[in-house]
């Protein structure tokens, strides 16, 4: 009796020279901190415009017409949609990478999904956002909700990179690109407030 034995090569890391820092891989994160920005903003926006409010969408925050008064439970569900589309984006990259061949040009969606969830809960501490705000609503207190996102993204996060035998100087590099993306796109909405929708 003779048995074949055959890798399913979805499942086998690939070399580390897949997962080098080039230009091309720097282009990617940009791309991927300002689809992720722009995507969670989107979300807001439409989903308050789709409630019936009139509501302006900014590089990082969408804020409302003075004259709007928002109900408490409305409220809850504009600041869920940010959130459920980016919990969203980084299941659908997170599957992608798990069962199809490594695509490192994909892994900064997946990141920066949960760099900035991370980043949001833990400016909870100065004022309650997306998540901090549901949480508030529901009772929980501030910072379940955000803790319970932050660790299920990390999650994510920490099975491909065991996965793909992903190195920390890959990650910490990674990081490095998504922070410095992310304060600038930060730095850019609060000094030129500029308006999209």
């Amino acid at each position: 009796m003779i048995i074949v034995l055959q890798f399913n090569h979805n499942h086998y890391p690939y070399p580390m020279s897949d997962t080098k820092i080039n230009f091309k891989y720097v282009l990617a994160t940009l791309a991927a901190v300002l689809f992720t920005w722009l995507l969670h903003e989107f979300a807001h926006w439409g989903t308050a415009e789709a409630l019936g409010y009139t509501a302006f969408m900014s590089l990082n925050g969408t804020s409302f017409a003075d004259y709007e008064n928002i109900t408490p439970w409305q409220h809850t569900i504009i600041s869920a949609a940010g959130p459920m589309i980016t919990l969203l984006q980084a299941v659908l990259i997170f599957v992608l990478l798990k069962y199809n061949r490594w695509n490192p040009y994909l892994y900064p969606l997946l990141f920066t999904a949960f760099y900035m969830r991370f980043l949001a809960g833990g400016m909870n501490f100065i004022n309650p956002n997306d998540e901090g705000r549901i949480s508030q609503f529901l009772g929980l207190g501030t910072y379940t909700i955000p803790l319970l996102v932050s660790v299920f993204l990390l999650y994510l996060v920490y099975r491909i990179t065991k996965q793909h035998s992903l190195s920390w100087r890959f990650q910490a590099i990674t990081l490095l690109w998504v922070m410095v993306f992310s304060a600038i796109l930060i730095l850019l909405d609060q000094f030129l407030d500029i308006q999209l929708l």
